[in-house]
């Protein structure tokens, strides 16, 4: 099992419009999380962080998905608009050993 978390460190005060984005963005399809996924904020540390954290059972699994959406041109037209929210992002692979 490997663990994906996308994690999107914000500009000061744009947390609630970058949710508001990331829910339409899951209720129009563009995302299909797989179950078990979380979307989380920080509580303490850096703040500003959005973070989606979703279990694949393999590497191929989560490479499929990810081309999936990155070739959808609904999916390119709404992270246009997600872009400038974001001061940076990073990507961190895991793989769950028990």
């Amino acid at each position: 099992m490997f663990i994906v978390r996308e994690i999107f460190h914000l500009h000061f005060g744009r947390y609630r419009e970058a949710k508001k984005l990331l829910d339409e963005g899951l209720q129009k399809g563009l995302m299909d999380l797989p179950d078990g996924s979380r979307i989380l904020t920080d509580f303490t540390g850096e703040g500003y962080r959005l973070i989606m954290e979703m279990p694949f059972a393999t590497l191929a699994a989560f490479e499929t998905d990810l081309a999936r959406e990155l070739n959808e041109a609904a999916w390119q037209e709404w992270y246009t608009t997600f872009k400038p929210l974001v001061r940076f992002s990073e990507r961190e692979i895991l793989k769950q050993v028990r």
